[in-house]
């Protein structure tokens, strides 16, 4: 353990009976083109168990079912494809985990068979490479799976259209929709269920819907299609080792669950900041800015499992349960009389620096429309309202631009009710930091100082989080071609995510919250709190 401002090198930490170090430290702070799969006849609806299928559960184990032979990808021209899930694809399948896939792509653009497989290139080249996750066998399964690879020229907005491509697919099929909503809404309106597999599974990507409103009609079209066990709404924030890792943390240490309360915690704070600015963006960004981009989804979702009630099972009905009943009881500000010009800021970047990178006022920059309004730095203050955290805000925050990438939770601990006389020093309160990307854990302590043993000191106690060699859409399609929904988001608290954060939006929209500035490459407006942590 070493002492602020001081650093010392510090010695590893065996775990017990796993044998792995845990390196704690202490420290300072259809047209076709390429070859179809063959067709398997469809006997029975999409979202039906087929005979043997097993039921689902509260285990930890899946749906049920088959595993997924065929993932065709809607929107497969995109640049969410290309640059998101087509590596974590590669990853998942080089690593040995999803064995026997054939890959599909299909968007409206008229691409040949040789432009479908530079994107595959292009893609796989990490995973591919030798050592990391990938295995022997991996490897040689990823080739295979792009030599077999086809891209289609499909209007999935026309009738029949999509059935017409599904009838030529091995199934069961995992339908992934990497498309705006708009379009999603109307391709999942057109298909009848009859023209899907048995056993189809459908991956929505988010945002799910534009309003509370939307996102429930959407659930209603998906609910006449699958079951609701076959729909997995991606957020890849939830990916395994964030969810198990926050919850091993929380339900695995008496020396931390007891205390996990609005007795002990003063509050909650959930910040994903970025130095990044549009990165080719401008046309999905300028219409979602950060509260809808971030907030409305990744980070009330890490919240929930923060916040959740301990689950019977790491099952898929227990977990989603315990998170859908954390956003039920949310809500931004005061439940009874919020006032969102003070449970709610936003702001937006100006020009400045970042490293040696000029960047131009947000407004300026290429297809980015003032008009729009869009906030790129936000913070809302959501309170859950139960037994366990009455009265704790839970603060969100993301932004873009900003002077460091900071990425976590962080719990603050309330004030030792009495301090004895005779200490000397700062009297700060501990925090626990949970880092996601690289996932970290970091204590902060106060302790008898160095000398003087009666100056409190602040030290900090660190270690690395367990994390899967997976990308984090690896992550989540590795439980789509398995049939287990527990990483994907249950259709109710999508619209409970838009419920919570639509009157928010609505003060925005109409002026009750001011849009505040701060410079790109600073840590947001000075006043903030969050950016001076």
């Amino acid at each position: 353990m070493t002492r602020s401002p001081q650093s010392a090198t510090t010695s590893p930490v065996t775990r017990s009976s796993t044998g792995a170090d845990s390196g704690v430290s202490a420290k300072s702070s259809g047209k076709p083109t390429g070859k179809s799969p063959a067709k398997t006849p469809a006997k029975h609806d999409a979202g039906s168990p087929a005979p043997g299928a097993a039921a689902a559960s509260g285990g930890s184990g899946g749906s049920g079912g088959e595993r997924i032979k065929t993932l065709v990808i809607l929107g497969a021209s995109g640049d969410l494809t290309g640059r998101l899930l087509l590596p974590g694809v590669a990853r998942l399948i080089a690593s040995g985990r999803a064995p026997g896939i054939t890959l599909v792509g299909a968007g409206s653009d008229d691409w040949s068979e040789k432009k479908w497989q530079d994107r595959l290139t292009e893609s796989f080249t990490d995973a591919l490479a030798p050592g990391g996750s990938s295995t022997t066998a991996g490897i040689k399964e990823l080739k295979k799976v792009q030599k077999n690879g086809s891209y289609h020229q499909v209007d999935v907005t026309a009738k029949g259209a999509l059935g017409k491509l599904l009838a030529t697919m091995e199934g069961p099929v995992a339908l992934y929709f990497a498309l705006p909503p708009a379009i999603s809404q109307k391709a999942c309106e057109v298909v009848k269920k009859k023209e899907l597999p048995a056993e189809t599974r459908l991956v929505m990507e988010k945002p799910f819907g534009s309003s509370a409103e939307s996102a429930h009609a959407l659930n209603e079209t998906l609910a006449g299609l699958v079951a609701e066990d076959h729909i997995h709404r991606v957020d890849h924030f939830r990916g395994k080792s964030t969810v198990l890792n926050i919850m091993g943390l929380r339900f695995a240490n008496r020396l931390l669950e007891p205390l996990w309360n609005g007795e002990h915690i003063e509050k909650v704070e959930i910040v994903f900041d970025e130095d990044l600015t549009l990165e080719n963006r401008a046309r999905y960004y300028d219409h979602a800015g950060a509260g809808k981009d971030m907030i409305q989804s990744h980070l009330l979702q890490i919240m929930a499992i923060m916040a959740m009630e301990p689950p019977a099972t790491l099952g898929e009905q227990d977990v989603r349960s315990s998170i859908a009943a954390v956003l039920r009881a949310s809500t931004i500000g005061d439940a009874a009389d919020p006032d969102y010009a003070k449970s709610t800021r936003r702001a937006r970047y100006t020009k400045g620096t970042i490293g040696k990178r000029k960047v131009p006022d947000y407004v300026a920059e290429e297809g980015v429309d003032p008009a729009n309004d869009t906030e790129t730095l936000a913070e809302v203050e959501v309170y859950v309202n139960n037994w366990r955290w009455a009265g704790v805000p839970f603060i969100l925050r993301s932004g873009k631009s900003l002077g460091r990438n900071r990425k976590e939770a962080v719990v603050t601990y309330k004030p030792v009710p009495h301090l004895p006389v005779g200490f000397a020093g700062t009297d700060s309160p501990t925090r626990l930091h949970i880092g996601f990307g690289p996932d970290s854990l970091t204590l902060d302590l106060d302790v008898n100082g160095p000398g003087d043993l009666f100056t409190l000191d602040r030290v900090q106690l660190e270690t690395e989080l367990a994390s899967d060699p997976l990308l984090p859409y690896g992550e989540v399609l590795e439980g789509v071609l398995s049939g287990d929904p527990l990483l994907s988001v249950r259709g109710d608290t999508a619209e409970d995510c838009w419920r919570i954060v639509e009157p928010a939006f609505a003060a925005w929209k109409d002026g009750t919250v001011p849009m505040e500035e701060y410079a790109a490459g600073s840590s947001g407006p000075a006043d903030w709190t969050t950016s001076n942590d």
